[in-house]
């Protein structure tokens, strides 16, 4: 006779026909990664077998059949009355005494005599397959105790077959209702209520990115996550440094966690949990160490690497043993069946003034009629393809999202609800705005853009944009010169990896110290000599993790560093040092403080000269410092640096001189390579002696040619005037090429102008240039230009001189 009980350790994923795919996992890992140190509690499942027998013994096939007959398929307008229904029928039929018996006996047999909480949660048949999505569509019960609570636990689940929202998944998806069954997973509970819980994809979420895995994690239950309640903490693990035993989380993100979910008063067969408000220094920690973090990355890496696929993982701590538990393990759906060759490039043809901002979820844009909705009972409300606005988002909201054409909401980050929906219906989404229900009127025009990167934008009005497909495969990127980009945000850095690319040409860190850092470096250096009490009260808002304000300069911008090395490993990602001119440095926190007023800061205390200067030496100590932990405590050995604005050879030998007195030294690190910006007439005329002090020259083609015509860029007046096209500055740009080459160093450009003036690109190529680094949204008429080039000249320098 077929079981009606089932132990995990009897349990594998060929038995997903039998308990569902969620206990099938849980089985497969208790068996199978137990061994390995991945700690899964211990529990049972009822089989598909006892949920047909409890439908048979009670008869309610026909009954089931009938209701479901009468359901308006079209418009579902009595779906909510024939849900009701269902579930009364299934929630008043009597449980078998066997299945009674087999369930007390599994609880017992586990736990013994005492009466032990758990979680009682659903698993259908068809749930959490590699081809299905939409997890959540059954009810789970936490914190249930004692026999007869479990028992009525149970049959509330089974009951949860037919929530209005399981009933419209298995019509869009084609299941026929009484052909799927529910399995009843029976677990110990992991107390985090007391602790902390969250999600680990083994991939990148927004871009599918399969080099990290990305963990999410909030104080209390994890479904603060899942419904967007909360911003998260987020962590970034790189898998490759990983494997090697390096510190191998390249990003941290403290979310907010305003709340934290507890249990509250038990409900018989039920269980009830609540929202309390964060302490304030719980929402300034982060919920996990980086040994934990650490330990839940190896987890999450054994998991994929056993069932040979991305995961969508969740863990949590429990709070009285301290102890990290898996919960729930199922195969990633969303990019792992994506076609990873095309990319769609969506570009807004205008601005206006933001109405909202939050996280952008996608890089879609959208123009529609937004609906503010406070409940999904107001689905009615909603007509095809406008855009739903409301607080946050749960599995009931499906229904009413799968109409939408866009969603914007108050909470949640990057793996609420909202956001995972939006990702699998493929529309724009922006989550965590605040106050978009306040801004965004019902039945407004509204623009929604994700294009823009990380930040997601509300418009006003219906603002035109088109949509370009890139079809990668068909794009052959040219041997030589090796086509690069230029950087600077890096949580773009993923999705932009997916271009054809030979690296990073350029990565500008000024992004990474206006938005991640914030504060001027010498503020930190010399805090406590700070005169401005409103910017040091921001610093120590800032800092407040961090006894020493160095290390919070020298860790956010290693991460940000990080981020982007990682995304284009094991390919060179050239970091320029900070290249600020000096009334952008007096914009950050406390800069005003640290720097000269100047007439004409373009040409004046920018550059190699601050690095050396003692108003600015300490502060470039932090970015070497930076560098440092890049390299050797992360081991990500592309990185190169690269210096800009180096007036004179003396600079260049006192700025070596300074990185190696900083701990980066060319004798004892052979790996390290350090380029010059070549970017002054100086540069080019007095070529052969700085390559005999760098490793390589990037050609800044703005300043060059700003200071060959001597035009100010800046000055509209004299705008009509700069051409990197001009004979002057073809011919410096020739000569430093041609040095390069003589004293075999690399060298290459970085600029918009090879993109916009095929010419000028054709010169390069003539030249021998090694690379030509390119802006992201010009790197694919870029890679067009050079390769209509290349097959018609080939280079007699590169020829000569093979790189």
């Amino acid at each position: 006779m077929e079981k009606l009980v089932k132990r995990f350790n009897e349990i594998s994923i060929a038995d997903v026909a039998l308990v569902g795919g969620k206990n099938s996992s849980l089985g497969e890992m208790f068996m199978k990664l137990s061994s390995k140190g991945i700690r899964i509690p211990d529990g049972f499942a009822t089989t598909a077998f006892a949920f047909r027998s409890f439908l048979d013994i009670n008869k309610l096939n026909e009954p089931l059949k009938d209701l479901m007959n009468q359901l308006d398929k079209t418009n579902f307008s009595n779906l909510k009355q024939i849900g009701a229904k269902a579930r009364q029928i299934l929630i008043a039929a009597k449980m078998p005494d066997d299945l009674k018996k087999a369930i007390i006996d599994a609880y017992k047999e586990l736990y013994g005599d005492h009466e032990v909480e758990v979680a009682v949660r659903s698993s259908a048949t068809a749930e959490d397959l590699p081809n299905a999505s939409f997890a959540g569509q059954h009810e789970s019960y936490l914190n249930i105790k004692g026999e007869t609570a479990v028992l009525t636990a149970v049959q509330r689940c089974f009951a949860s077959l037919y929530t209005d929202r399981a009933i419209k998944y298995r019509e869009d998806n084609h299941f026929e209702h009484l052909k799927v069954a529910l399995s009843v997973g029976v677990q110990k509970m992991v107390r985090a209520d007391k602790g902390c819980a969250g999600v680990a994809f083994t991939l990148e979420p927004e871009s599918g990115f399969r080099n990290v895995i990305h963990i999410s994690g909030v104080w209390g239950l994890g479904e603060n996550i899942v419904q967007g309640a909360v911003n998260p903490d987020e962590f970034y693990v790189f898998k490759p440094t990983l494997l090697r035993n390096k510190k191998a989380i390249i990003q941290k993100k403290l979310g907010d966690k305003t709340k934290t979910m507890i249990y509250s008063s038990k409900i018989k067969g039920s269980s009830a949990t609540r929202n309390t408000t964060t302490i304030k220094e719980k929402r300034q920690q982060f919920v996990l160490s980086d040994k934990e973090i650490i330990t839940l990355a190896n987890w999450a890496y054994t998991i994929e690497q056993h069932y040979k696929k991305p995961m969508d993982i969740e863990w949590a701590k429990d709070g009285l043993t301290n102890e990290l538990f898996i919960v729930q393990a199922r195969p990633e759906t969303i990019h792992s069946q994506k076609e990873s060759h095309t990319v769609t490039e969506y570009r807004l043809k205008a601005r206006g003034e933001p109405i909202a901002k939050g996280e952008a979820i996608g890089s879609k844009v959208a123009v529609g009629t937004a609906k503010v909705l406070t409940s999904p009972k107001n689905a009615d409300k909603l007509r095809e393809g406008e855009v739903v606005v409301t607080d946050m988002t749960s599995p009931d909201w499906d229904p009413v999202l799968k109409k939408s054409g866009g969603i914007i909401t108050n909470k949640g980050g990057r793996t609420s609800h909202a956001a995972i929906v939006a990702r699998e219906l493929g529309v724009p989404a922006i989550v965590g705005c605040g106050d978009a229900t306040e801004k965004i009127k019902d039945g407004q025009e509204i623009t929604v853009s994700c294009a823009e990167g990380k930040t997601g934008a509300v418009y006003k009005g219906k603002i035109d944009f088109e949509q370009i497909d890139h079809d990668l495969t068909d794009i052959k990127i040219p041997k030589a010169p090796e086509i690069m980009m230029i950087l600077g945000e890096p949580d773009l850095g993923f999705k932009l990896s997916f271009y054809p690319n030979k690296g990073v040409g350029l990565m500008r860190i000024e992004f990474i110290i206006t938005h991640l850092v914030q504060v001027h470096p010498m503020a930190l250096v010399k805090f406590d000599e700070l005169k401005d009490k409103k910017a040091k009260r921001k610093i120590e808002l800032l800092t407040h993790q961090y006894p020493d304000k160095k290390k919070f300069f020298i860790e956010k911008l290693a991460e940000g560093i990080a981020t982007i090395a990682a995304a284009f490993y094991p390919k060179d990602v050239l970091v320029r040092m900070s290249d600020f001119k000096t009334n952008e440095y007096a914009n950050l926190v406390g800069g005003t403080e640290f720097e000269p007023e100047e007439q004409n800061p373009m040409l004046g205390f920018r550059g190699a000269l601050r690095y050396y200067h003692e108003q600015y030496k300490e502060g470039f100590r932090l970015e070497c410092e930076a560098i440092k932990m890049v390299r050797y405590e992360m081991g990500f050995e592309n990185v190169k640096m690269m210096i800009p604005f180096c007036r004179t050879v003396d600079e260049a030998d006192k700025i070596i001189a300074v990185i190696e007195e900083n701990g980066l030294s060319r004798v004892k690190d052979q790996t390290l390579k350090i380029y010059m910006m070549a970017e002054l007439p100086s540069n080019v005329l007095l070529a052969d002696e700085f390559a005999k002090r760098f490793d390589g020259f990037s050609i800044g083609s703005n300043d060059l040619t700003q200071l060959i015509l001597g035009i100010d860029r800046d000055s509209a007046i004299v705008a009509d005037l700069f051409n990197e096209q001009n004979k002057a500055v073809k011919e410096m740009i020739a000569t430093i090429i041609k040095t390069a080459k003589n004293n075999d160093i690399k060298i290459g450009l970085c600029g918009q102008a090879p993109s916009d003036f095929p010419d000028f690109a054709s010169f390069l190529v003539e030249q021998g240039i090694d690379s030509i680094s390119f802006n992201p949204d010009a790197i694919l008429k870029g890679i067009e230009n050079i390769n209509r080039i290349t097959q018609k000249t080939p280079s007699p320098l590169r020829e000569k001189n093979p790189q």
